[in-house]
């Protein structure tokens, strides 16, 4: 009975850490879309110089 438990809960924390690792993947995508994003408006908004693109 504890082996069997044992397998479920591993095959529980294994499906739990693969849809985390998903999401982050998913997070990740739509981080570096906006990165983008507000580079090229930033590029195209800045009128005569071209101007930093970040704040620091």
């Amino acid at each position: 009975m504890v082996p069997i438990l044992l397998v479920l809960l591993l095959a529980l924390i294994l499906f739990g850490a693969g849809f985390a690792v998903k999401m982050l993947w998913w997070i990740a995508l739509a981080v570096l879309v906006l990165w983008l994003l507000g580079f090229l408006v930033r590029g195209i908004s800045a009128t005569g110089s071209r101007s930093r693109w970040y704040r620091w």
